[in-house]
């Protein structure tokens, strides 16, 4: 690991920059309208909540960007928290053209200031402080309105997009027997499977594909679940099985197979479900949901740690 000492010695800026860009981000699309009444927007992924009380949360903008006399002046702005799929929008609004907004669908709330239509979340504000900071300004908004989606957000770190979700060349590295499974939510309820033996929660032996019956992809398919797949939730050992279980969505209201439950968080009859392994992975996810503050479990069925996905 190479340290560097901000001192009397020479201050490398590039390796600076690359330090920096070990911090895992979001990406965002900031937006304005100019006093001619057209709309202005980038990219940025200097982005962070402020305070829940008033609701702030501020951006950083280069004094070189072109955007920097625009923003540096305006009353009102919004910033689009991207969704995954939106990588497209990223680039657009990092590229120089000349009609950004013609290349993507938004909409208006409060303050007139476009919002990226799919974005996982989004933030209207008027302006409530402009700081002087180096090469930069930090914009401070006062949120007047704002909008959340279960959509994944897009991520970004040391110059690449960032996919949160395991993949399968990851889950296939395991090198061991799994089982796969997925905690999935409607709006109606948690998603539970009846069996002769009791409640359980969609598995199959492997993540992918959907030809395959055993897959949790086809059992899911074989329940007529289309569903989400988001964050990684727990990764156990049992019995020389890894247990490896996705927290998730169903993604449309089609009719599902006979055995599929959808049981609100509030009435699991936890003495129906099968496995008191899965049962008590549920309590901590019932746990957690309430409070929207989400780890990854890593251990056994006895024993194991709770890896915070939440950074202050």
């Amino acid at each position: 690991m190479r340290s560097k000492t901000v001192g009397e010695s020479v201050f490398d800026v590039a390796e600076f920059r690359r330090a920096l860009g070990a911090f895992v981000t979001g990406v965002t699309v900031v937006t304005t309208i100019q006093p001619d009444g057209s709309p202005r927007g980038f990219t940025a992924n200097s982005f962070t909540s402020v305070s829940l009380d008033p609701a702030l949360i501020l951006v950083c903008i280069a004094k070189t960007a072109s955007s920097h006399p625009v923003f540096s002046q305006t009353q009102r702005f919004a910033v689009s928290v991207l969704a995954e799929d939106q990588r497209s929008v990223s680039g657009v609004f990092a590229s120089k053209s000349a009609d950004k907004f013609a290349q993507v669908a938004w909409h208006a709330r409060q303050t007139g200031s476009p919002l990226i239509d799919g974005a996982a979340a989004s933030f209207d504000c008027e302006t409530h402080q402009v700081v002087d900071a180096g090469d930069h300004i930090i914009l401070i908004g006062r949120v007047v309105a704002f909008a959340n989606t279960s959509a994944t957000p897009l991520g970004y770190c040391r110059g690449a997009y960032v996919d949160f979700r395991l993949s399968q060349e990851a889950l296939a590295a395991t090198g061991q027997r799994a089982q796969v499974g997925a905690i999935l939510e409607h709006p109606l309820g948690l998603v539970l499977i009846e069996t002769a033996a009791g409640l359980e929660l969609p598995t199959g032996t492997r993540l992918e594909p959907v030809s395959d019956a055993a897959s949790l992809r086809g059992v899911l398919d074989g329940y007529r679940l289309k569903v989400n797949l988001d964050f990684l939730f727990a990764v156990f050992e049992a019995k020389g099985v890894t247990h490896i279980y996705y927290r998730g969505r169903v993604e449309d209201d089609a009719s599902v197979g006979e055995v599929v439950r959808y049981v609100p968080l509030s009435e699991i009859p936890w003495d129906e479900i099968r496995d008191p392994a899965v049962g008590a992975m549920l309590r901590r996810y019932v746990k957690e949901r309430m409070e929207d503050a989400f780890g990854i479990y890593v251990g056994d069925v006895e024993s194991g740690t709770v890896r915070s996905l939440v950074m202050n």
